[in-house]
């Protein structure tokens, strides 16, 4: 006998509820393991279970989860614009990396939080302390716990910067019934593209507008001006490229090219920043035995005259390191599928080349591409010749960057239209406050 979709989906989501809660009383010793590889906050671990980072304040709040650090710091102007009616926020975001560039720069008076783990017990936790009247995710940030959850007790689920890659789509398609049940249950999808709001109304999503891409409406990433004209003065003369977000594979790609370049460019120095700095001590080791000179930005290694490789291995310094280089190679793009962000790079007045595995972002990358923004390589020798080529060609280099400029300039409007998007939410909370006597 044929199950029905919805039907073997509440089956299968009960069994995943049912397993969550047989393994939370044992998610201690994972956490704890997670904490001695720096991939959790060792005195902040009771915020997985739930327990609250501070006293709710009186009146409305919304919660706003974000994954990474471009996506909060994507996230954070709409935060800004919710604060500026009144209204409090706690934001949670899901690693070390982004809990430390985040309570940087959220506004005054937001919280931060680590997000409850995807477990009953620990959700019902946060959500009996904070009472949320709206919970707010970012791009692709759907976990079944949480969504359902929210569902039942009636608090509107919202997904703004709504992306859905290729590989994910595919799995949804190939589980429609369970896409279906958790996607109907969103309030409301503000999605980047209409290829993505497309995506989601074919998973069952209702209703789905389009905003475009709220890392657009971002500024460039700040930077230490301190820290920036000490190491300018070390930099300055010799020609700097940089590789940023890089993945394993990439920055012994990267090593190969510094050494054919070297011998164009004696006095080159090259930057990489890997996308996990956790990587880094076996980063130094491989460039090491290849007979690189390097010094690691977090161990306060400078740069020398010999110095081949710096890894800028910190956290919220990539404003930085862009700005010392004159070229940026963006990477998840050329061992790994799917790139990375373009955009801060193209704020801050870099050249920028990536390899060609860049779906994730394939909006960004098309309108900096039909811009002559940006150059798309296929392997390492067509990475190491485009290094080269713009080296020796500053007024290409200068053009780039202009267009790049002019891009980003063309693609912005995606905070004033989510804004007005989440009005409708917006202002029955601007309505309670006034009741409550808080305006």
């Amino acid at each position: 006998m044929k199950v029905k979709p919805d039907l073997f989906s509440r089956i299968v989501l009960r069994i995943y509820r049912g397993f969550g809660m047989v393994l939370y009383p044992f998610m201690g010793p994972f956490l704890r393991l997670r904490a001695s590889k720096g991939k959790e906050d060792r005195k902040r671990r009771y915020e997985r279970y739930g327990y609250p980072s501070a006293d709710k304040p009186a009146g409305p709040i919304i919660w706003f989860h974000a994954a990474s650090v471009g996506e909060s710091m994507a996230v954070i102007p709409v935060i800004e614009h919710v604060n500026s009616l009144g209204i409090s926020t706690i934001m949670t975001t899901g690693t070390v990396t982004s809990a430390k560039v985040v309570r940087q720069r959220l506004p005054r008076g937001s919280f931060h939080q680590y997000v409850p783990l995807d477990l009953k017990p620990a959700l019902q936790r946060f959500l009996d302390h904070w009472q949320p009247d709206a919970a707010i995710f970012t791009e692709s940030e759907i976990w079944p716990m949480t969504i359902l959850e929210l569902a039942q007790r009636n608090i509107p689920r919202i997904l703004v910067n709504a992306r859905m890659s290729d590989r994910s789509f595919k799995r949804w398609k190939n589980a429609s019934g369970l896409a279906e049940t958790l996607f109907e249950n969103f309030s409301y999808v503000i999605a980047q593209s209409e290829l993505d709001a497309e995506r989601f109304r074919k998973l069952g999503a209702r209703p789905v507008d389009v905003s475009g891409n709220l890392k657009v409406d971002t500024n460039a990433l700040p930077f230490d001006e301190v820290e920036f004209n000490l190491l300018n003065s070390r930099v300055e003369g010799r020609p700097c490229w940089v590789a940023v977000s890089t993945h394993e594979g990439e920055e012994e790609s990267v090593g190969k090219i510094h050494l054919a370049l070297k011998k164009k460019f004696p006095n080159l120095l090259t930057i990489i920043v890997p996308r996990h700095p956790d990587r880094a001590d076996g980063i130094v080791a491989m460039l090491r035995e290849n007979k690189l000179k390097v010094a690691q930005r977090s161990q306060n290694e400078s740069i020398e005259g010999q110095t081949d490789i710096y890894i800028g291995d910190t956290i919220g310094e990539m404003g930085l390191f862009l700005r010392l280089a004159k070229i940026a190679f963006v990477g998840k793009s050329l061992k790994s599928e799917g790139g990375q962000n373009p955009l801060e790079p193209a704020m801050t007045g870099t050249a920028i080349i990536s390899g060609k595995h860049v779906k994730n972002f394939r909006d960004a990358y098309k309108n900096l591409l039909e811009a002559g923004a940006v150059r798309l390589v296929a392997d390492e020798k067509m990475l190491a010749a485009n290094v080269a080529y713009l080296f020796l060609n500053p007024s290409e280099r200068e053009k780039m960057t202009k267009a790049a400029f002019k891009t980003i300039e063309e693609m912005r409007g995606a905070l004033d239209k989510t804004n007005r998007a989440l009005d409708s939410y917006l202002f029955p909370l601007t309505v309670k406050r006034d009741l409550e006597g808080l305006g």
